[in-house]
């Protein structure tokens, strides 16, 4: 993947005195009674490219979102994310609750060299809702004509992105003003794919993935290509990913967890599963025992002994340790998802003992998605681990082989 010939990056351009218009992605988990941010490790990962232009001269306006349609609890103003930048960079960082208005064009125009504004949440404006995205249906030349990009592309010489977590969107922000001005990669994003290229090009053998989790549509998302491909040379099973191959399997599982499975429409998977299992068997790993976990107290139980009453909520010890073991020959170990209902008392032990072995591992370790993420943190430490994509679904599509629409629009040349 020869992304450096393809996409320009933002160490290439010369920025001093000119306005450059930075897309981040700093959305983060908020406290809903208080406001606070409750994990900034996303905004700490856009200050390389932030300090890097402003220290070079540029007169910089950041423009970001936080929350959406689907999560408008979330959608709130951007100051306590200004507030976090200023702490980080140890400077001040200018915010104003606007984006494209007056106002927000009246600060832009009267910045100087070296200072930083944070625009107000993008979705404020409908047109980068994903609502919007999926009932309405642009095309970037399209886009170019939206309220957002109309006001804003004139004021600037130069569009960086660095929104990699945002790349699977097809949303003005992320694919419009590439039509209008030269544009160019931020370091985090330019890092993300020199990361992640590897992992779908030439992983380092073998390669293992370790899926889990309750989001099982990613999983199963990826799992077509890497086995189809050879990019996946074991995929080890667990969480409700790890049920619904045994249900495939023929397995009983009991009436609790396949009420849960059913519950949440994840029983559309069984015949996916069925059709992995008839094609690529002999690659994906079935957990050979389970726990429950009833006030606090594990219960472990052989799948040869299935079905049981209670729901199931982590592998058990036998496949922990026949995981852990694979987990320390791999060349590559790919992670998305949790092994467990982690959170719950006696249910823990199958994330955090696979994290400790991911962590411990000898090969190269590529981790990514919220929950992902979240709970490696819980039970390891983060700087254990090579690689922590800021991506969710951008990071699946991109493993998946699908196009990112950002990729698209950054390869293209202004109009």
């Amino acid at each position: 993947m020869a992304l450096a010939s393809e996409i320009r990056t933002s160490d290439t351009l010369d920025v001093t005195g000119k306005r450059v218009l930075l897309r981040v992605d700093i959305n983060s988990p908020i406290d809903r009674k208080t406001g606070a941010i409750v994990d900034g490790s996303r905004i700490d990962k856009s200050l390389p490219t932030i300090r890097d232009l402003s220290e070079r001269g540029a007169r910089l306006v950041i423009l970001a979102h936080q929350g959406d349609a689907l999560d408008y609890h979330n959608l709130v103003s951007l100051e306590p994310h200004s507030r976090h930048l200023a702490e980080k960079l140890g400077r001040r960082v200018g915010f104003i609750d606007d984006v494209a208005g007056p106002a927000a064009r009246e600060r832009i125009v009267a910045l100087n060299e070296r200072e930083i504004l944070l625009l107000d949440n993008l979705r404020i404006y409908g047109e980068e809702l994903s609502t919007f995205e999926r009932d309405v249906r642009l095309t970037p030349d399209e886009m170019a004509e939206t309220y957002l990009v109309r006001h804003l592309a004139p004021l600037f010489d130069l569009y960086v992105n660095d929104a990699f977590a945002a790349a699977h969107r097809n949303a003005p922000s992320m694919v419009a003003f590439q039509r209008l001005l030269p544009s160019a990669a931020g370091r985090l994003l330019v890092a993300e794919l020199e990361a992640l290229a590897p992992l779908v090009d030439d992983p380092a053998r073998p390669a293992l993935f370790l899926l889990g989790g309750l989001k099982i549509s990613d999983g199963f998302s990826m799992m077509g290509r890497v086995l189809a491909e050879g990019l996946a040379d074991r995929v080890l099973t667990t969480g409700v990913l790890g049920e619904v191959f045994l249900l495939a399997d023929g397995v009983r599982l009991g009436a609790s967890t396949e009420r849960f499975v059913g519950e949440r429409d994840l029983d559309r998977f069984i015949d996916v599963a069925g059709s992995l299992l008839a094609d690529h068997r002999d690659r994906i790993v079935l957990p050979s025992d389970v726990a429950t976990a009833v006030d606090g107290q594990r219960r472990e139980i052989l799948v040869s002994d299935l079905p049981v009453d209670a729901l199931i909520l982590d592998v058990g010890a036998q496949t922990i340790s026949a995981y852990e073991r694979e987990i320390a020959t791999a060349g590559t170990v790919f992670v998305n998802g949790p092994a467990g209902a982690y959170e719950q008392p006696g249910a823990d032990l199958g994330t955090r003992k696979l994290w400790t072995s991911v962590a411990a591992a000898p090969g190269r370790t590529v981790i990514g998605g919220g929950d992902t993420v979240a709970s490696a943190g819980r039970f390891v430490d983060p700087g254990a681990i090579d690689f922590i994509s800021t991506g969710g679904g951008a990071l699946i599509r991109f493993v998946s082989g699908q196009t990112l629409p950002l990729l698209e629009a950054m390869r293209q040349k202004p109009v």
